[in-house]
């Protein structure tokens, strides 16, 4: 469903999901990014009979994020992430001055303690993984890697010699350094080996091309075919760019990664609600318990602020750690 503009304002101007992707593209949000915000327009537009935004204010985004808390039961994040984009429409596409918006409350998180796998139940996960699947997550574990932080490394963003990862454009758009674990080196040599073998194949075969961020593939022509660019863990097969309509090889999508470990996790016995994040909080739990200073964990995870880090402070001092039972 593409929403037009009002008649008075329709002339010589693109819909106006047009404008919204130009405007994401401009300032180079992610892909994901532009279709959660495209499809949050489309869903308020539609909520209120298809009106064009401009006619519509607080009172209707009001009655919007009420409606997706109470009729749809939304989580807090969920209905939070429906505002920011109804505040990047307004302001950014818009130009509206809308200081109400800004100002609006947003849903208040519960502060939950991050599930966190003991040393014993981290290796057993581990163990229960296999080829590529069990190297992203050892990198997960390892080196404190979000998600998609590890999906999108890059050949050229691992450095063997000085053992460490550059993390680029992390969330953020913020870069990092954070440790590449002697334990994963070997391994993730051959597993390029492999991978190089791959894009030769590609190349051969008239492909071989990755998707650059931002202006870099007008930058270096040719940057969009080398080995250094190319994803460290690609997709087995190639797709068409949803943006460019370039067939190329984009890295594996985050789901296959994710089941793979929620079954592995069940193989292992480990009765915890937890997901690929739970190795990053554990990552961030088993250094702190080894005696390293707060403001260094924070530093490899790349949080802004020290109190962000400061919630596994909180999981090792959960009560019964240290505290003896009136029962023992």
């Amino acid at each position: 469903m593409e929403t037009s503009l009002p008649a008075h304002a329709r002339a010589g101007k693109p819909k106006l999901l047009d404008q919204v992707r130009g405007v994401i593209r401009l300032k180079h949000y992610s892909y994901r990014t532009e279709k959660t915000y495209i499809d949050w327009v489309k869903r308020f537009i539609v909520f209120h009979g298809k009106r064009h935004p401009a006619e519509m204010g607080a009172q209707e985004i009001s009655a919007f994020l009420t409606h997706l808390a109470v009729n749809r039961s939304v989580a807090a994040s969920t209905q939070n992430q429906a505002l920011s984009a109804l505040l990047f429409l307004y302001q950014e596409v818009l130009k509206v001055e809308v200081p109400w918006l800004a100002d609006m409350e947003r849903a208040k998180r519960p502060k939950r303690v991050p599930v966190v796998f003991t040393k014993e139940e981290a290796r057993k996960v581990l163990s229960s993984l296999e080829g590529a699947y069990r190297l992203m997550a050892l990198l997960l574990y390892g080196s404190g890697l979000r998600l998609m932080e590890c999906l999108r490394l890059r050949v050229k963003d691992i450095d063997f010699g000085y053992n460490q990862i550059l993390i680029r454009d992390g969330k953020g758009f913020k870069d990092r350094v954070t440790l590449l674990p002697d334990q994963v080196k070997e391994p993730l040599q051959r597993h390029l080996a492999r991978v190089k073998a791959l894009h030769d194949e590609d190349l051969a075969e008239g492909f071989g091309a990755v998707h650059l961020p931002f202006a870099l593939e007008r930058k270096y022509p040719k940057a969009h075919r080398a080995w250094a660019w190319q994803y460290v863990f690609p997709s087995s097969k190639r797709s068409v760019d949803p943006r460019t309509g370039v067939t190329q090889r984009h890295h594996v999508v985050e789901k296959g990664l994710q089941n793979a470990v929620k079954a592995a996790i069940a193989r292992a016995g480990v009765n915890k609600a937890a997901s690929c994040h739970t190795f990053r909080h554990s990552f961030a739990t088993h250094l702190l318990e080894g005696g390293y200073d707060i403001r260094t964990v924070q530093e490899l995870l790349g949080h802004k602020d020290v109190s962000t880090t400061m919630i596994y402070i909180h999981v090792l001092n959960k009560p019964g750690l240290g505290v003896k039972s009136p029962l023992d």
